[in-house]
């Protein structure tokens, strides 16, 4: 199903109230396909295609943790193809980008230029810590979740990303079921949590060093952790699963996850992920939250 060449006024509304947007056939299927069978060329050797019984987590003997393909337990994420001009060319495609100026502005987005570096080639964002998002010059990768094989329920749990942007995007490249690791939403939690941090797109940090080993990594305000646990109380969790080619925007201080694997029968969840920034974000991520979150938004 392709969807509509434009945001209807509900749908940004809607974005704008819950903090994230489903759209259907964001991108064609064979170019679903194409960017599937280059995540396949990247498998751990004992994951067969077209065997799923082969497909459990990751065992630490055939993991990766090297940031460009890290294997690890459910997570298989493929970064080193995130500055490729055929990806670069899916995820920057003239109707995504159309629907992303309708939220931002028009000819205000970053656009990467295809042979750039791409996540994972700087390494961690602290010794110890995750890759950093805003670390490259294009796409966070292809990222999958394998099933889980955990025999008792999984809980869920909430965080927002500490790297500054402004518009996320998760964009299926194999149908995926419900309980098939899809991306958990949180609804209304970005007006929530916009407010409770210093800066309105970063999260503070503490420089790694040596000699003062005991403090590194993002600090989080006790407002925002006592917020996280009213939230996961009283909002309950959107599975945002579909077909392929469907694409979820959602808001830099949206609370998320990426959801358990649980799907009978097995499923591997496979998404391209990445960010939409403004040019302007460098000045914009110096000032505090504002009045009007939506300040730097052509939907205020």
């Amino acid at each position: 199903m392709m969807t509509k060449a434009v945001l209807t006024p509900d749908e940004i509304n809607f974005f704008k109230s819950e903090g994230y947007l489903i759209r259907k056939g964001a991108l064609p299927q064979s170019d679903c396909k194409t960017a599937v069978d280059r995540m396949w060329e990247s498998s751990p050797d004992f994951l067969k295609r077209d065997d799923p019984s082969t497909w459990r987590p990751i065992p630490a003997d055939e993991g990766s943790d090297d940031p460009l393909l890290t294997k690890r337990d459910t997570r298989w994420q493929y970064r080193s193809v995130g500055t490729e001009k055929w990806l670069l060319d899916l995820a920057y495609s003239q109707k995504i980008v159309g629907w992303a100026e309708q939220l931002l502005g028009k000819d205000t987005l970053r656009i990467p230029e295809p042979g750039g570096k791409p996540m994972g080639s700087w390494g961690p964002a602290w010794p110890g810590g995750p890759v950093d998002p805003q670390m490259t010059e294009g796409v966070r990768g292809i990222y999958a979740t394998l099933p889980s094989e955990a025999t008792d329920p999984l809980d869920d749990h909430l965080h927002t990303d500490g790297h500054p942007f402004h518009l996320g995007v998760v964009c299926l490249l194999e149908d995926n079921p419900p309980n098939g690791g899809g991306f958990k939403v949180w609804p209304g939690s970005h007006r929530r949590f916009y407010p409770l941090f210093p800066m309105q797109y970063d999260q503070t940090r503490v420089p790694f060093y040596e000699h003062l080993p005991s403090h590194k990594g993002i600090i989080h305000p006790q407002e925002y952790l006592d917020e996280i646990q009213r939230v996961e109380a009283d909002t309950q969790p959107v599975d945002c699963h579909g077909e392929a080619g469907d694409l979820v925007f959602w808001h830099h201080r949206m609370g998320h996850m990426a959801g358990h694997n649980t799907a009978e029968p097995k499923t591997i969840r496979q998404a391209l992920l990445y960010d939409f920034c403004k040019v302007s974000l460098d000045e914009e991520r110096l000032e505090g939250p504002q009045p009007d979150m939506w300040r730097d938004w052509a939907i205020r």
